[in-house]
């Protein structure tokens, strides 16, 4: 069995820096993760050792802690100043796409128009854009398209958005709103859109996916997602130790990518296990 790795995959610059950060704290336990850093279980695991608390995703409750660590994924300046005024040091890791993404958005509003965010509802990144605004639109699917009575929309992206998924529903919303002006910014990061052309890049040429990233992170399934519209046999994990010798039978060439929240020694473990699974393969074929 043959591996190909993706030219561009794994942690991001945004990732890498939050991670960075939070590694410098020398009192972890006076600090307070204001959900989700990224959507890593091995990333989150090692935040707990280190004595972070951690506050759920979805709470509003203000922390005990005295510093507030806000996620790679931002949150509303509404929440920003909640916090301060409640007396909290703020400990921003934000990516710099994602307060691109809040700038755009914000910027939109400025001109009057309402604003719509393609990305998921239930997201931290798009509830951290949506809180901001006012009556602002989430669109998730074709579904969620209608003809709205404003005559100036502004449209943004949830980052982690595929682009292709961003033109349909762009198209849609142009189509069912042929009064208004439609403004779009695109807000899609950079990592996103290499990490997909690279994964398109080898399609042709594997028979077989792995994808290495969490279960709950938006990227990581965007890539298991277009894998699989390409007809290719995807295994998503997010630990070498979900892997079972058994799934790669009848693979000749096995493709590996990754999210952009996965650490490099994950991956490597998974490629490490990938090589050892392929060179006894070939030893008992010999």
């Amino acid at each position: 069995m043959q591996i190909l790795r993706a030219q561009e995959m794994g942690m991001c610059f945004g990732v890498r820096d939050a991670l960075a950060v939070l590694d410098r704290v020398e009192d972890p336990a006076g600090v307070t993760i204001h959900g989700e850093l990224v959507h890593n279980p091995e990333v989150l695991a090692w935040l707990d050792r280190r004595g972070f608390a951690r506050s759920a995703e979805a709470a509003r409750a203000v922390p005990s802690t005295p510093v507030v660590a806000v996620t790679a994924h931002g949150i509303s300046d509404r929440e920003r100043s909640a916090l301060r005024a409640a007396g909290k040091q703020l400990l921003d890791t934000t990516c710099p796409l994602v307060k691109k993404a809040h700038d755009a958005a914000q910027a939109l509003a400025a001109e009057g128009r309402r604003v719509v965010v393609l990305g998921r509802r239930d997201h931290v990144e798009v509830r951290g854009i949506i809180e901001d605004l006012q009556q602002p639109i989430v669109v998730g699917s074709v579904a969620d398209v209608a003809t709205w009575p404003e005559r100036a929309l502004g449209v943004v992206c949830q980052t982690t958005t595929q682009g292709e998924v961003a033109a349909a529903l762009l198209a849609a919303i142009v189509a069912a709103n042929p009064h208004a002006d439609v403004r779009f910014t695109d807000t899609i990061c950079a990592p996103t859109k290499a990490r997909i052309d690279a994964l398109l890049e080898i399609l042709p040429r594997i028979d077989a996916l792995v994808v290495v990233g969490g279960h709950d992170s938006n990227n990581t399934r965007q890539l298991v997602l277009r894998a699989e519209h390409h007809g290719v046999r995807t295994c998503h994990v997010d630990h070498v130790r979900e892997l079972v010798p058994a799934w790669f039978d009848g693979v000749r060439v096995c493709g590996l990518t990754a999210g952009t929240s996965t650490l490099p020694r994950t991956i490597e473990a998974v490629h490490g296990w990938l090589e050892r699974l392929a060179a006894g393969r070939q030893k008992h074929s010999a």
